[in-house]
């Protein structure tokens, strides 16, 4: 059987680290035993062995081989649904109660980044560009809204002061937070796996897990060997397959597209991103871009139902990037590929446990940088004993699609069509 590879982006070219750890071949014991090496897998168990738990991390692939090491790089604060739609839908404490937590996940990737010496290219500033007036109000009422659960480091921008950030005519304006920022996401991964393992944790490629058996002890098969674990934590996310059915009922994996040009001159880097900021638009399927620590812009958007593999991502993306930036037409696409995401239904991330001592955390919707690495403390702590927080996002109900496996994708898609007319009329 051949090696597993990372699909061909301009992350895995650029990787640190490109070292395959070994199968797992033997049957083991751990304290923790997590099943996917993402972002929330590494941050669970990162975490955790920082607090001297035997961790044991089963990745079916490569470390960072789904959404982890595939996304924009971008860090960008609270949930897919914000905290107003939390307080509207499950009260003022549950909302309350998330707003505390909603902007904690970029600070564990910024101190992960410094504690463990990280190179991941990490800089500062964030931009939400407003492509209409009424997407400039919301943002008027995010800074409102961020500001009263305590986030303060946040500036409006007018239609003539975001082109001292973005070199593009396309914007009414925007919302700059300054806590935002964007890095190689996975660089970032690959570094705090290497965390994980200098605090001896142990962290197996290419072991597929076939099966979780449950128990007082959980017993985690994979083709050739096995872990028996006290805790068992579900991190595939949306690459976790049919693993655990109870979880693929409850979300559908969608594919968003990226690109990556050739290197730019330091002229063309300084017209179209002057302050070096990561930006995404406002639109419900947005376009979000950045510039490389080697000077390429990444651009990505666009979304397709059901994880199906686009014919020709550069036919999706380039036209987005030359209604941002005709300044670029002609430049070259060194990199272009796909990543999938999971989406719930309620576009709110999905925490739960099976049995006694298997958790899991999936459905980030689009948000996954930040809430995966907060998903990974907070999972964590509830292994330890602390579960407040964790019954905060537990309690949250969890909706199957509506009409199962064969109407989910055209239901959502319909209401993504309706949303994008929406954006297009600035209704």
């Amino acid at each position: 059987m051949s090696a597993p590879s990372h699909t061909t982006s301009y992350y895995a070219a650029s990787a640190n680290d490109k070292a395959l750890r070994p199968a797992l071949n033997e049957h083991i014991n751990a304290d923790v035993c997590i099943i996917g090496a993402g972002y929330t897998g590494m941050s669970s168990a990162l975490h955790l062995a920082e607090q001297g738990f035997k961790v044991v991390v089963l990745e079916g692939s490569r470390i960072g081989f789904g959404a982890s090491g595939r996304n924009g790089g971008q860090i960008v604060h609270s949930y897919s649904r914000d905290i107003d739609f939390i307080e509207k839908h499950y009260g003022k404490d549950t909302g309350r109660e998330m707003g505390k937590m909603a902007f904690e996940g970029g600070k564990i990737i910024r101190r992960f980044v410094e504690q463990y010496n990280i190179n991941c290219d990490l800089k500062n500033g964030g931009i939400f560009a407003a492509c209409n007036t009424k997407q400039l109000q919301d943002m008027q009422d995010k800074k409102a809204l961020w500001e009263a659960h305590g986030h303060t480091q946040l500036e409006m921008l007018s239609a003539d002061s975001i082109q001292q950030y973005i070199g593009s005519g396309r914007y009414e304006g925007g919302l700059l937070d300054k806590s935002g920022g964007h890095f190689h996401p996975l660089n970032l991964v690959l570094g705090e796996a290497a965390a994980v393992e200098s605090l001896g944790g142990v962290i197996y490629e290419n072991s597929e897990v076939t099966n979780v058996e449950e128990g007082t002890k959980a017993k985690i098969h994979t083709r050739n060997g096995s872990v028996t674990a006290d805790f068992v934590i579900v991190a595939g996310n949306a690459y976790l397959g049919g693993l655990i059915p109870k979880l693929e009922q409850k979300a559908m994996p969608c594919g968003t597209q990226v690109i990556t040009t050739a290197p730019l001159t330091a002229a063309q880097q300084k017209e179209l991103l002057p302050q070096d900021n990561c930006v995404e638009d406002c639109n419900y399927l947005l376009d979000y871009f950045r510039l490389s620590g080697d000077g390429r812009l990444i651009y990505g958007g666009g979304v397709t139902y059901g994880a199906r593999e686009p014919d020709k991502i550069e036919s999706l993306i380039v036209p987005n990037m030359l209604k941002t930036f005709p300044q670029l037409k002609g430049v070259k696409v060194d990199y272009a590929w796909t990543g999938n995401f999971l989406l719930t239904l309620m576009r709110l991330p999905q925490f739960g446990r099976i049995g006694s001592n298997i958790y899991y955390a999936q459905g980030y919707s689009g948000h996954g940088v930040t809430s995966s690495h907060l998903a990974g403390k907070v999972l964590s702590d509830a292994i330890k004993g602390q579960a407040e927080r964790y019954d905060v996002f537990a309690s949250l109900p969890q909706y199957p699609f509506p009409g199962g496996r064969t109407f989910r994708i055209p239901y959502t898609a319909m209401g993504a069509w309706y949303y994008t007319l929406r954006d297009k009329l600035g209704i």
